[in-house]
């Protein structure tokens, strides 16, 4: 570290160069000396000096070459240079300012005022380095702060959606297990009471083969062949209906299912296919095209620490966004082409080769995207919907809930036109795990209820 600043004196003049760094020298100053530009310009190459006094006129190339390219150098570009000349032709004076100079020294030299000017003008850089140091600085902690307030804000509108979100779902499927499971206990005697009245029109049949034309003519009415073929498969067809009601209910507590401030144990699994189901609807063939065909190609995945609720609004985000890219590429092309060429989504998750990680690839044959949205996919607010459609925060959020929160990956790979596959890596961690008890864990489950 320099203990006192170092001025190059650039002349080719001896007895000014011995004259000046001698009054340099006596002030405090390190001194090193160049009798041309070729040679300043060579040993600034090797030591930065922190000003420069140049003589204008010099064989070679003369004091406004070098500056010139003194200027150009990224290195030396800041150095002050003052220019020392006989001269006091205005027109020069404003040729070295524009060239870069800040001063102009007269010869023959007046000690005093040549060093004042030395002083003037270190100081001046000294100043202006430490304001730019400042300056950085501060622009480093606004940038920090910039960062810090926007991850906030992705925190505080990811907890009030899932919040919002897991109260509605919880208490819709709260709801919903009640008169399900009312229906679905009452549809076990209800099929019992059925078995009962068949068996007792046989038997009534068997002691009366000839009950009369009234008779006759009621079971003919009623079709009685027909409703002892129809009515079980009717019972049947009913208790299936409660069973997907009870799965969706199952479904919407597991995807709604609120998070500790510790990781779980969670079968992945569960979630991606509770998750499917919530879509469902959205999967199923309409108008515009046939239904959407998924694929799932499960492997063998240990149950992982993790913020289960979370991690299920990461493939929601990833699903309904493949779900848009399929809508997407189905406009415009018939139902014959996408017959012959449906739409899909696969799923595919395994153990990488360390088997320290959970793999987990969700890929579609949509639109694809270019490189550019590529880059910018998951920046806050950036989206590709249409005003209104779309705020930009579903990935962002995805991004900081999958990096930050699991201290996992996230890779995009995707060719414009062609599809999308979206890839989320988790560690399998030894961390402290919170354990539901298992009272906890059947409160979660539907109840049936009798009357």
């Amino acid at each position: 570290m320099k203990n006192s600043p170092l001025i190059l004196v650039v002349d080719d003049t001896p007895a000014n160069l011995e004259i000046i760094s001698e009054a340099l020298t006596d002030a405090g100053y390190e001194v090193s000396i160049a009798i041309d530009g070729d040679r300043a310009l060579k040993q600034i190459q090797y030591s930065l000096p922190d000003l420069i006094l140049l003589d204008l006129m010099m064989p070679g190339i003369d004091g406004f070459e070098t500056c010139r390219r003194l200027k150009e150098n990224p290195r030396s570009r800041d150095i002050p240079v003052i220019f020392m000349t006989a001269s006091s032709d205005t027109e020069n004076k404003v040729k070295g300012f524009s060239l870069g100079a800040v001063d102009y020294i007269t010869k023959p030299f007046q000690e005093a005022e040549m060093l004042a000017r030395v002083q003037l003008h270190l100081q001046l850089r000294y100043l202006n380095k430490n304001l730019e140091e400042i300056v950085a600085a501060r622009t480093a902690e606004l940038t920090h702060a910039l960062k810090e307030l926007q991850e906030s804000q992705l925190r505080l509108a990811q907890q009030e959606k899932m919040s919002t979100l897991g109260q509605l779902v919880a208490g819709v499927a709260h709801e919903i297990n009640n008169p399900v499971g009312f229906i679905n206990g009452n549809l076990n005697h209800a099929a019992g009471y059925v078995k009962d009245l068949l068996y007792l029109i046989d038997v009534y049949q068997q002691h009366c083969p000839e009950p009369g034309v009234a008779v006759e003519e009621a079971i003919e009415t009623v079709d009685l062949d027909y409703l002892r073929e129809d009515f079980p498969k009717l019972i049947l067809s009913m208790k299936e209906g409660v069973e997907r009601i009870c799965n969706i209910s199952t479904s919407l507590r597991t995807f709604s299912r609120g998070d500790s401030d510790q990781p779980i144990l969670f079968n992945i699994h569960e979630g991606i296919d509770s998750t499917l189901m919530i879509l469902k609807h959205r999967l199923k063939d309409n108008e515009h095209r046939p239904a959407i065909v998924v694929e799932k190609d499960y492997g063998q995945l240990p149950d992982i620490p993790c913020f289960p609720g979370q991690l299920n609004q990461v493939f929601m985000n990833f699903l309904a966004n493949a779900i848009d890219a399929l809508e997407e590429s189905s406009q415009g092309r018939s139902f014959e082409e996408l017959r012959a060429n449906p739409n899909r989504i696969l799923i595919q998750t395994r153990l990488s080769d360390q088997d320290n990680q959970v793999v987990i690839r969700i890929q579609d044959n949509g639109v694809g995207m270019s490189e550019e949205v590529q880059k910018k996919l998951f920046e806050q607010v950036f989206t590709t919907k249409p005003v209104g459609i779309g705020t930009g925060l579903g990935l962002s959020i995805t991004r900081q809930i999958v990096v930050e929160k699991h201290r996992g990956a996230l890779k995009v790979n995707s060719v414009l036109g062609q599809g999308s596959e979206f890839v989320v890596i988790l560690p399998i961690q030894a961390c402290p795990i919170h354990h539901q008890s298992s009272d906890k864990l059947a409160s979660n489950r539907p109840q049936e209820v009798k009357r």
